[in-house]
């Protein structure tokens, strides 16, 4: 099961409390105060883990609370401070402040972390309070509470590329033919679920695949009204807001034109988030395997207005595949040196 969103409940550890104790030893019956310091409690800290793809862990368990600190002892004894909680999240996890929705951290990069409830401050023992006027000082703090929080996870997936179409538009097949994922394929609409990721890369040789690699996304189809939550569409746009580079999969076999595809889908995307209408983007009509060479040559020679030429592609027959991997890494570079 993918879960994008969830909502959870943090509390760091309380400060252990600083006590009032007097030394006692033999042949020093008032040997003055060392009641010593509470521990500090824990934090609640958050790590971006790589291996991590959902938030459903989240769905299971939704209270998260950090060990209290040890109150101190004689002899200026400090006591043991909370052991920390590390709350694990995927690489891409946006976390908010539950009663304000204001974004507390972004999570991107493997090993990312951050805390989000620092624990409580230990008291003060009353060998602290000691000076030369008061030599023995009856009183001692009390640990300081640690903090409590509401928090909203979201997940966003961060890939370079974002392939969006009509459902049955062929995204899964495509992304199954460049990559090694494995999506669900059928010949009904909706078949893709979730969000898959896949790994492209552009050579065989080994330093150079390093080198020329990028991450594609199959955003589940989108309909006519999926900003406003028809389909499965508003459920999945957010994870295109990462992507820098939008390939548009036009399917020539739908009854709605491509043109009026094309129109359709950056519609509901500047609906949704006005800048995706502004990144980098490859027109693609698919299905090449499916038509007569007449109707190839006639979309090959099609042109979307204000578009560069569109590619003719086929996930099954291969067609055009090469072509447009070498594209969509040509406008991935466009893309991060504007962001330069």
């Amino acid at each position: 099961m993918f879960l994008d969103r969830a909502v959870i409940s943090i509390a760091s550890g309380n400060g252990g409390n600083g006590i009032i104790h007097w030394r006692r030893e033999k042949f020093a019956p008032k040997g003055g105060p060392d009641g010593g310091n509470g521990g500090r409690g824990g934090d609640i800290i958050f790590v971006a883990n790589p291996n991590m793809s959902t938030l459903l862990d989240f769905r299971y368990k939704q209270h998260y609370q950090a060990a209290h600190g040890k109150p101190g002892g004689g002899a200026n004894w400090t006591g043991k401070s909370g052991k920390d909680t590390v709350i694990q999240v995927p690489c891409g996890t946006i976390i908010h402040d539950a009663e304000t929705n204001d974004v507390l951290a972004d999570l991107t990069e493997a090993g990312q972390e951050v805390v989000l409830a620092a624990g409580g401050r230990g008291g003060r023992g009353n060998s602290e309070f000691a000076t030369s006027i008061n030599q023995a000082p009856r009183y001692a703090e009390e640990g300081k509470p640690g903090e409590e929080k509401r928090l909203a996870l979201e997940l966003k997936l961060i890939a370079d590329i974002g392939l969006v179409g009509f459902p049955n538009a062929g995204k899964s097949t495509l992304i199954s033919s460049i990559s090694a994922a494995k999506p669900k394929i059928a010949d009904y609409p909706f078949t893709t679920l979730v969000p898959n990721l896949g790994i492209v890369s552009l050579s065989e040789d080994s330093h150079r695949q390093s080198l020329e690699s990028f991450c594609v996304a199959d955003i589940p189809g989108l309909i006519e009204g999926a900003h406003t939550g028809k389909g499965l569409g508003f459920q999945f746009l957010r994870h295109v807001e990462r992507t820098q580079v939008l390939v548009f999969l036009l399917d020539p076999l739908s009854e709605i034109p491509p043109k009026d595809q094309f129109k359709l889908l950056r519609k509901e995307l500047k609906l949704f988030n006005k800048e995706l209408d502004t990144k980098e983007r490859i027109i693609c009509f698919t299905k090449m395997d499916a038509l007569t060479d007449d109707d190839k040559t006639t979309f090959r020679k099609t042109k979307l207005r204000g578009e560069a030429a569109a590619h003719c592609i086929s996930g099954v027959s291969g067609e055009g595949l090469e072509t447009l991997k070498r594209a969509m890494w040509n406008a991935l570079q466009r893309a991060r040196n504007l962001e330069l």
